[in-house]
C-alpha cells in the first residue's frame, strides 16, 4: 500500500503538466525498431522504380492490432513489401514513390504524428520530420495529413498507379477510392513487381538470414542437451522458444511442430501436448524471426538420447537423401531437379527397410521451398536457382503404423560455385546427435559449408 501510495504523488504532478514535446531520436529507432540499412533500403526502392519507368507507387504499412481485442496476440508484424523498401516497423504509414522514366525520381514517406499522451502507454514512435529523414534516408517524412496532398498530387501525372492487391485492408478507404475512379486512375499489383526482386536476397538479407539461422540452430542445439525422456512436447517447445528469444529472435517464424512418438509422423503436428516416452523419436520442426526474417529447420532425436538400430537406420538414409540433394546445389539447378535427386537416392539406398515398398513412397511432401521474410517465401519452384537465393532441403520418410517418423531440414544459400550451410550449428549425423544428447560438444565446422 505504501508502495503504490508513492506511485500516485509521483504520477500526480506529472498528469497536471501540460503535454511536452516528444524527446528526439538516438542512434536508431525506438521501441522494437531495428536500425535501418540506409544504402540496403535506398537501393531496393531505386531498382523497383528504375522495373517500373514513369509510374506513382503506394504502399501502406498495418494498423496494430487492438490489444483489448487481441490480447493474447497484439505483437505487431510489419507488412513485408512495406518493410522491404523501409525496413521500418511504424503501422498505419506509407510510402508514396513517383517514378521517372526520364527525370529524378521522388519518394515520399508518411507517418502518423506523434503523440507524447499515448507514448506514455505505448512508447516512443518514429513520427514524421527530420529524424525520420535521417534514420531511413528517405528525403522527405511528412504527416500522414498529408497523404491526400500527396496523392493528389501524384495523380496529375496520369501515369498507372502501383499497388499491392492482396493488401486492401491495410490502406483499404485510400485505395478503394483510386479503384472507384478508373477514369482518371488505372491501378496495377505490384507484389509480382516487388516478389521478383524479393527472390534474390541482397547482402543485407542474407545477413540476416544468416544470423536467424544460428541463433535457430543454437536453440535446437539447447534442446538436445536437456530432452529426456517423459517430458511434454510443450516442455520442450518451451525450452526451443526460450533459445530463439534469448538469442535476440523477435518471435517464432512460424508455429512450433514438436511430434514425439507417433504425433512425429504428422506434417503439421501443433498440439504440442503429448508426453514423450521412452524410445520415441521427436521431430522439432521450429525457428526464430530476426529482423522480419526466418529460419526454417527441422531436427529429429531419440528422447532417449540413443537411436535403436532401426530408428538410426532410417535417418541415416533420410541424411544420406539430404545430402545428395545439397551436394548437388549450384546456379542454373532448379527445386525440382533437387527433388528428383532426393527421390532417387531414397528409393535407390532402401534396401529393405520399407519393404515391400522402398523408402520413397514414405516421402509425403516437397524437398524445398525459398525462405525469407516468409517461412515459404517468394519464388517458383521451377526458376533456376541463382547465387543469393536461400531455401531448405527437407526429406523426410514417415511410417505410421511403427510411429516412426525422421524430417531433416536445413537452410541452403546458393553461392557462385555451390552452396553454404546456414544451420550447420546443430548437428545433422546420428552420431553428433546422440553425442550432444549425451554431454559432449556440438562437432566444429558445421556452421558454414561451401562447395
Amino acid at each position: 500500500m505504501r508502495v503504490f501510495a508513492a506511485l500516485v504523488l509521483l504520477a500526480a504532478p506529472l498528469a497536471a503538466q501540460q503535454p511536452q514535446a516528444p524527446a528526439p531520436y538516438v542512434n536508431e529507432l525506438p521501441g522494437a525498431g531495428r536500425p535501418v540499412d540506409i544504402p540496403a533500403t535506398t537501393a531496393r526502392r531505386q531498382r523497383l522504380m528504375d522495373r517500373l519507368g514513369d509510374a506513382v507507387i503506394l504502399i501502406p504499412a498495418p494498423q496494430e492490432r487492438d490489444v483489448n481485442e487481441h490480447a493474447q496476440d497484439s505483437d505487431f508484424r510489419q507488412d513485408n513489401t512495406f518493410f522491404y523498401v523501409t525496413m521500418l516497423e511504424t503501422p498505419v504509414s506509407w510510402v508514396v514513390m513517383n517514378a521517372r522514366a526520364t527525370g529524378v525520381d521522388e519518394v515520399v514517406l508518411l507517418l502518423p504524428d506523434r503523440n507524447p499522451q499515448a507514448e506514455r502507454w505505448t512508447g516512443v514512435k518514429l513520427g514524421p520530420g527530420e529524424d525520420a529523414v535521417r534514420i531511413t534516408g528517405i528525403p522527405t517524412a511528412l504527416s500522414t495529413r498529408k497523404l491526400d496532398s500527396v496523392l493528389t498530387a501524384a495523380l496529375e501525372r496520369h501515369v498507372p498507379v502501383y499497388v499491392p492487391f492482396e493488401r486492401w485492408s491495410l490502406g483499404e478507404g485510400i485505395i478503394a477510392g483510386l479503384r472507384a475512379d478508373s477514369a482518371r486512375v488505372t491501378l496495377r499489383n505490384l507484389r509480382p513487381v516487388v516478389d521478383s526482386l524479393r527472390i534474390i536476397k541482397d547482402a543485407q538479407e542474407i545477413a540476416v538470414l544468416r544470423h536467424a539461422a544460428q541463433i535457430s540452430a543454437e536453440a535446437h542445439a539447447d534442446l538436445m542437451r536437456q530432452a529426456r525422456a517423459g517430458m511434454w512436447e510443450y516442455q520442450l517447445e518451451a525450452i526451443l522458444e526460450a533459445g530463439f528469444r534469448g538469442r535476440g529472435a523477435d518471435r517464432v517464424g512460424y508455429p512450433s511442430i514438436v511430434g514425439s512418438g507417433f504425433n512425429a509422423t504428422t506434417l503439421h503436428y501443433g498440439a504440442n501436448r503429448t508426453q514423450s516416452r521412452p524410445g520415441d523419436l521427436v521431430v522439432v520442426d521450429a525457428a526464430g524471426e530476426y529482423a522480419q526474417y526466418t529460419a526454417d529447420i527441422t531436427r529429429t532425436f531419440p528422447v532417449g538420447g540413443t537411436f535403436t538400430p532401426r530408428q538410426r537406420a532410417i535417418y541415416d538414409l533420410v541424411l544420406g537423401t539430404q545430402q545428395a540433394a545439397m551436394d548437388s546445389v549450384r546456379p542454373g539447378i532448379t527445386l525440382g531437379r533437387l527433388r528428383t535427386i532426393a527421390l532417387a537416392y531414397l528409393r535407390d539406398h532402401s534396401g529393405d527397410l520399407c519393404a515391400p515398398r522402398t523408402c520413397d513412397a514414405y516421402m509425403i511432401h516437397g524437398l524445398s521451398h525459398h525462405i525469407g521474410m516468409d517461412v515459404h517465401d517468394v519464388g517458383p519452384g521451377g526458376m533456376p536457382l541463382a547465387p543469393g537465393m536461400v531455401f531448405t532441403i527437407e526429406p523426410g520418410v514417415y511410417i505410421p503404423a511403427e510411429s516412426l517418423g525422421v524430417r531433416i531440414e536445413d537452410d541452403v544459400l546458393v553461392t557462385e560455385t555451390g552452396y553454404e550451410l546456414l544451420s550447420g550449428a546443430v548437428p545433422r549425423r546420428a552420431e553428433d546427435v546422440e553425442r550432444l544428447m549425451q554431454g559432449g560438444p556440438v562437432r566444429a565446422g558445421g556452421a558454414r559449408r561451401e562447395r
